[in-house]
C-alpha cells in the first residue's frame, strides 16, 4: 500500500499548490484596483479554484490515511 500513500502525498501536495496560487491571485485581484463587478467576478472564479484545491487536498490524505492503514 506504498503506492497509496505516495499517490495521497501527491494529490495533496498539488491541493497545496493550488490553494497557494488562490491567495497569491486573490492578493493580486485585490491590488490590481478593479470596478466591484470586475473584482467579484474574478474572485469568485478564485474561489471555486480554492474549492477544487481544497478537494484534491482532502483526498490525498485520505488516500495517506488509508494507505497508512492498510499497510
Amino acid at each position: 500500500m506504498a503506492w497509496l500513500v505516495w499517490t495521497g502525498t501527491a494529490l495533496a501536495m498539488a491541493g497545496l499548490v493550488g490553494l497557494g496560487y488562490c491567495i497569491v491571485a486573490a492578493i493580486a485581484a485585490k491590488r490590481a484596483g478593479l470596478p466591484d463587478p470586475e473584482l467579484r467576478s474574478r474572485l469568485a472564479r478564485i474561489v471555486s479554484i480554492n474549492v477544487g484545491a481544497l478537494l484534491i487536498s482532502v483526498l490525498g490524505l485520505m488516500s495517506v490515511v488509508v494507505g497508512v492503514f492498510l499497510a
